[in-house]
């Protein structure tokens, strides 16, 4: 019976999805006039003149492209107590998280309709596809392993915050806590290496199916389980486990080491694309690496072409994308940000139905000498290289260095866990792949004129986790920034070494 009232669930979600992917622009245009109608008597919708907000373009005259420090304020106001801000009524609950604005920290407002018609939606959107995909899965019989980030919940006098994790941890459904693991006291530990501890304590012995969480986090923790239980792989440990939900950072990296881990039994993988600002894509397709674009969880969707000059960026709806260009993503949410830029940048790989890659940060890129090297080309080349040499890469990072007569290179800072044999030969793939990725590149990179070939150092084993647990940014939501314009972090990172 329950299996039959699952099917059941699952069929009607699927249908969901696949009308919202039948009529993307109608879904777009309701949950825009929707988000504009509930928030017209908010104090940022008065502000703004929401009433009079008929049409689009009415909607981008009035409200101007945001960033977290022009919304700053408003947020102050939510968390300070005060109601109707942002978003209708008391927002209680803000996802802490690092990013790179000059803040130390960002606050982002999770309200209880993101959460809700958001994040969890989309979670359902996420096991519909997925056992509608693999029918005979068997991930509903055992727990899944859920490895979020370090930060606890902490109670202010008006309000929660906590990473966005956490937030979940403490929100979600009865049915589901009772499919998790580890346990929320576990779950919400601070110090990530008494966490670690505590996870491998009371999962190792239980039935795990499937695993979540960031790939570099998740590989740290199954590292150390298999070296307490003498090196076993995975599938030894967790006979049954069968997938791993993974988002935040590009996975080629580490899809080997999670191949190596599991002794060559098959592991489902499932991409995401969730942050702090909303849930944004669901891997629906198992053969092919890009994101299905969730268009109906309360999210108005708008993207500016990446330019230098920000005077000529010109910001479209989702109708008028193309495919093939580095858009950065603006949001409208029913979490109170109104065209927020989020700060990472995509890529549509189809239009029907609308799907995208993760191409990076709008701020790690390095063009010093006009190469626009973007990080999915830094990621694609370093996999590659790591292929042809059976090497396997922990992080790096990448910036510009330059030479006295005005030419430069590539400077690159690479931990490895396992280094290759011949570094000259990897960087020599690493260089001509790069080449063949991004023309710009190859025409700067031309009799090593302007740009000659890159310098590579090998950094010590845990360089890495030391500089975030410095910085206080340990756990499974931080991330490295990877490539760099300039050369002021690189400089500092020198010093370490």
């Amino acid at each position: 019976m329950l299996n039959k009232l699952l099917a059941i669930k699952i069929k009607n979600r699927i249908k969901l999805i696949q009308k919202a992917i039948e009529n993307p622009i109608d879904f777009q245009d309701k949950i825009l006039t929707n988000n504009i109608q509930l928030s017209k008597k908010t104090f940022f919708g008065e502000r703004h003149d929401f009433s009079n907000i008929k049409t689009y373009s009415q909607f981008t005259q009035k409200i101007p492209v945001q960033n977290y420090n022009s919304l700053k304020k408003y947020i102050d106001m939510s968390r300070m107590g005060q109601t109707n801000i942002l978003w209708p009524g008391k927002t209680k609950w803000f996802a802490k998280s690092s990013g790179t604005t000059k803040n130390k920290s960002k606050f982002i407002p999770i309200t209880t309709e993101s959460l809700k018609k958001c994040h969890f939606q989309a979670g359902r959107d996420m096991l519909s596809i997925y056992l509608n995909y693999y029918p005979n899965s068997q991930i509903l019989t055992g727990k899944s392993l859920m490895i979020g980030g370090s930060t606890s919940i902490h109670k202010n006098n008006n309000y929660y915050t906590g990473d966005l994790s956490a937030i979940i941890i403490q929100n979600l459904p009865r049915w589901v806590q009772l499919k998790r693991m580890p346990s929320i006291k576990t779950a919400l530990i601070e110090n990530w290496e008494q966490k670690i501890k505590q996870i491998i304590q009371e999962s190792v012995n239980k039935n795990i199916t499937s695993i979540s969480g960031v790939p570099s986090w998740t590989m740290m923790i199954l590292d150390q389980l298999m070296k307490k239980r003498n090196n076993q792989c995975l599938s030894e440990i967790w006979p049954n486990l069968e997938l791993y939900m993974h988002g935040g950072i590009n996975f080629d990296p580490y899809k080997n080491q999670f191949h190596k881990c599991m002794n060559s039994k098959k592991l489902n993988y499932l991409e995401l694309y969730n942050a702090s600002e909303g849930f944004f894509g669901i891997q629906n397709d198992f053969t092919k690496s890009d994101l299905l674009l969730l268009i109906n969880h309360g999210i108005f969707y708008e993207f500016s072409t990446i330019n230098d000059d920000t005077s000529k960026k010109e910001v479209i709806p989702l109708q008028e994308v193309e495919l093939n260009k580095v858009y950065s993503m603006i949001i409208t949410t029913n979490g109170g940000l109104w065209r927020y830029e989020i700060g990472d940048t995509v890529m549509f790989t189809s239009l029907k139905p609308y799907k995208i890659k993760i191409i990076g940060r709008i701020q790690s890129f390095i063009n010093a000498f006009g190469e626009e090297l973007q990080e999915n080309h830094a990621n694609t080349a370093l996999h590659y290289a790591c292929i042809k040499t059976n090497a396997i890469i922990q992080d790096y990072i990448a910036g510009p260095y330059f030479y006295h007569d005005k030419s430069g290179a590539h400077e690159w800072f690479i931990e490895f866990k396992k280094p290759p044999e011949n570094l000259e030969n990897f960087k020599y793939i690493l260089d001509n792949k790069l080449q063949a990725l991004n023309c710009d590149y190859e025409a700067k990179r031309n009799a090593s004129i302007l740009l000659k070939e890159p310098i590579i150092h090998i950094l010590k084993k845990k360089f890495f986790y030391e500089m975030l647990k410095s910085q206080n940014k340990i756990g499974g939501q931080n991330k490295i920034k990877r490539l760099y314009n300039n050369r002021d972090f690189i400089t500092q990172l020198i010093k370490k070494l």
